[in-house]
């Protein structure tokens, strides 16, 4: 088979690839629709990318519905950007400023109104022999590593907010969100580092390498698909979102602290909240339900969520996460010490005190005694 056939090849596989995992995201049950239809979105529009590869052009208009087909890559980032949004926060909804992600797109297509959607009294293979020479392919080369560019930097921005948000208001011992995320972001900025260095070969006087990078991409973008269909029938739930209305302490610090009267009783006051904090959550356990949230916390000490915040997440320099992990594993080393209980297994003990995986009760725990649970219970 040769190159061409190759990639055609590729190409048609990796368009039913994509519209089957979109036929799947639209169809599956979940709680955050809007996510899953937007995923869905970024597939079938990839979809359209992707059939560039095998679909043969006839006629000059033909071809300026292939021009026209290619522009559609730029719808690519903001939905991933808008997917992102609701994954992450559990209250995201579309609006009607959202359209502002429609610019880029629309001015590409009024920039090739004029000499190239227009231009149909030139032949076609005359049109494509000075197609790439011309301005206003330049232009949308440069449009798309600048959207890519500021898109991606957005993700990274949003993914480390809300680690940083979760970590200071939820006890779930979960992050599966947060890994998943941040490993797609990681996979899309690896595949378009490929296209972006396929873009420049395009230019260059290396036409066989041009060729034959051609085909990688083809063959990553369905490698990268697969990947996407496995997890999404792993999980076919999307995750756990935060509300985006939670602030970071270092937000809310100085609200806080101004309504504070003078240091001495800003200090009593910490002192003695403290104390009580330690001690219900002591005698009380709250810790022990797997879903505790900093706000479930301060409705049973009563004691207002911002206060409760800046107290555990600045004034004990711990995060909430971290917070209530310490309490389960004194708890859990409590169970592994105790000759009586020796029957339970890790996995029965990390469900009693809180933890809803292993995995996560194992970091925790190592991190806390610098061992295994296993490890701690034969020591």
């Amino acid at each position: 088979m040769d190159r061409l056939g190759l990639l055609q090849g590729i190409g048609r596989i990796s368009v039913f690839v994509s519209l089957l995992l979109a036929f799947f995201l639209l169809t599956v049950k979940t709680e955050n629709k809007l996510a899953n239809r937007l995923f869905a979105w970024f597939f079938i529009f990839s979809a359209i990318d992707l059939s560039g590869f095998f679909i043969d052009v006839g006629t000059r208009n033909e071809l300026n519905l292939e021009i026209f087909r290619s522009t559609a890559c730029l719808f690519g980032m903001p939905l991933f950007y808008l997917f992102v949004l609701a994954v992450c926060y559990s209250d995201f909804k579309l609006k009607w400023k959202h359209v502002v992600h429609l610019l880029p797109f629309i001015l590409v297509n009024l920039v090739f109104i004029p000499r190239i959607y227009l231009s149909t009294h030139i032949d076609k293979d005359t049109f494509v022999a000075t197609l790439n020479q011309m301005p206003e392919i330049y232009l949308i080369q440069i449009l798309i590593e600048l959207q890519y560019i500021f898109y991606i930097v957005s993700v990274f921005l949003i993914l480390k907010k809300y680690r940083e948000i979760y970590l200071e208001n939820y006890a779930d011992s979960s992050t599966a969100t947060y890994k998943w995320l941040f490993q797609i972001t990681c996979v899309f900025l690896l595949a378009h580092s490929i296209v972006a260095l396929k873009n420049i070969l395009r230019y260059s006087g290396f036409r066989e390498i041009f060729l034959w990078t051609n085909v990688l991409v083809g063959a990553v973008a369905l490698l990268i698909t697969c990947w996407f269909i496995m997890k999404a029938l792993n999980h076919p739930e999307l995750f756990r979102g935060v509300n985006s209305k939670l602030q970071l302490t270092k937000d809310i610090l100085p609200e806080v602290e101004e309504k504070t009267e003078s240091k001495d009783v800003q200090v009593d006051a910490i002192s003695s909240q403290i104390s009580k904090l330690k001690q219900y959550m002591a005698e009380k356990e709250p810790f022990l339900d797997p879903s505790l949230t900093i706000q479930e916390l301060a409705n049973q000490i009563d004691i207002p969520v911002r206060e409760l915040s800046v107290l555990i997440n600045h004034h004990m320099d711990q995060h909430f996460f971290d917070f209530v992990n310490e309490y389960r594993i004194q708890k859990a080393m409590g169970i592994l010490k105790d000759q009586s209980r020796s029957q339970l297994t890790v996995l029965e003990i990390l469900y009693e005190v809180g933890f809803n995986s292993k995995s996560s009760f194992n970091t925790s725990f190592k991190k806390y005694t610098k061992l295994t649970p296993t490890s701690y219970r034969n020591a």
